[in-house]
C-alpha cells in the first residue's frame, strides 16, 4: 500500500509538529495512508501542547525511507530546511505560509502557500473544505501552532484569518485562548535547563539570500538578559556552526515575548549587513536591539534578503 510521510522543517517548532500531526489526521480521514514525522527534537513549548492535549510526538527521521512513496511538506519548502534526502523523494504536496525559494520538483504537485501567520490556519480551512469536523485534540494542536507563530496574536504576521481560526479552535479545544496561550509561551521561554548549543539549534533555519548562506536562530524569553549571560558560550557554538556550514552570517534572535522586541547577536563575515538592513549599530558585543521586531519570517528574513540582493 502506498505510504505518504508528512513533515515540517528541521529544528521543528510548534507549527511544524502540530501541522504534521493534524494534516496526517485529515489525510487518514480521506483514506490516504499518511504518517506524521519530525526532523528534530521537540522543544519545550511544543511538548507543553502535546502533553496538554494528550498527543504523542511524531516519529523522528533523518531520511525518508524506501518504503515511502511520496512526501508532503508542511510549514516549509526550502530544500536546505528539509529532510537530508529531499532531492531524492517525490513531493506530492506543500502546505506552507513562507516565501517560496530553492524549490524544484520533477513532477506536478499540489502547492498551497497562503500569506497567513501559520500553517495551522490553512489546515483549519482545509478541514472545512473537506467537510470534516476538527476533533478536540486536533483543535488543540492547531490553536497551539497559531499561538506560537503569532506570539498570541501579537506578531505582525498575524492576519484576521489567524485570529478567527484561533478563537474558533480554542472553543473546540475547550481552552481560554489568552490563559492557555500565555502558559504555553512561558513553557517555551523557560531556558533554565538549556545549553548554548540548545539555544542556537532548537529553532534555527538556513536561508539562501542572494549569494549568501544565512542561518537565523530564534529563542523566545521572558528575560533576554538571562539568555545573554551565556553570550561567550553562544559565540563559541555559533562560530563552530559558521565554520562547519560555510555561513556568511549567523543571526541569533532573542525575542522578549512580553515586550515584543528582539535583541540580536550577529556573527560571520557579513555581520555588517545587519547594521545596514535594520539601521542599527552593533555594540561591542555585536548585539543590537530591534524594537517591535518579533517575526523572523516577515521582519527579519525579508529585510536581510533585500539587503543581500543589493
Amino acid at each position: 500500500m502506498d505510504k505518504t510521510l508528512i513533515f515540517g522543517h528541521k529544528s521543528p517548532d510548534t507549527d511544524t509538529i502540530c501541522s504534521a500531526l493534524a494534516y496526517a489526521d485529515l489525510k487518514k480521514k480521506v483514506d490516504v495512508n499518511a504518517e506524521p514525522a519530525r526532523l528534530g527534537e521537540v522543544n519545550a513549548e511544543t511538548q507543553y501542547a502535546l502533553d496538554y492535549f494528550g498527543v504523542e510526538a511524531p516519529q523522528l527521521i533523518e531520511k525518508v525511507g524506501s518504503d515511502v512513496t511520496d512526501v508532503i511538506l508542511v510549514d516549509h519548502n526550502e530544500f536546505q530546511q528539509s529532510v537530508d534526502n529531499i532531492s531524492d523523494v517525490k513531493i506530492s504536496e506543500v502546505i506552507d505560509h513562507h516565501r517560496v525559494s530553492n524549490f524544484e520538483t520533477k513532477e506536478p504537485l499540489y502547492f498551497r502557500a497562503e500569506p497567513v501567520g501559520c500553517t495551522a490556519t490553512i489546515l483549519n480551512k482545509m478541514y472545512k473544505e473537506q467537510g470534516i469536523a476538527v476533533t478536540k485534540d486536533i483543535a488543540g494542536l492547531l490553536v497551539s501552532a497559531i499561538i506560537s507563530d503569532s506570539l498570541l496574536l501579537k506578531s505582525p504576521t498575524c492576519t484576521k484569518h489567524d485570529v478567527e481560526a484561533a478563537y474558533e479552535l480554542a472553543e473546540i479545544a475547550g481552552v481560554n485562548l489568552e490563559t492557555y496561550g500565555l502558559e504555553m509561551l512561558k513553557a517555551g521561554a523557560d531556558i533554565s535547563d538549556k545549553t548554548a548549543n540548545d539555544m542556537i539549534t532548537m529553532d534555527a533555519k538556513e536561508f539562501s539570500m542572494g549569494d549568501a548562506k544565512v542561518e537565523i536562530a530564534q529563542v523566545n524569553a521572558v528575560d533576554i538578559n538571562e539568555i545573554y549571560k551565556l553570550q561567550a558560550d553562544l559565540e563559541t557554538e555559533i562560530n563552530k556552526t559558521i565554520e562547519e556550514k560555510g555561513l556568511d552570517l549567523f543571526l541569533f534572535v532573542a525575542t522578549d515575548i512580553l515586550n515584543n522586541d528582539s535583541e540580536v547577536f550577529a556573527a560571520g563575515k557579513s555581520k555588517e549587513i545587519v547594521e545596514k538592513a535594520f539601521d542599527v549599530k552593533l555594540d561591542e558585543n555585536d548585539r543590537a536591539l530591534l524594537k517591535g521586531v518579533v517575526s523572523r519570517k516577515k521582519q527579519i528574513v525579508t529585510v536581510l534578503t533585500e539587503e543581500f540582493s543589493k
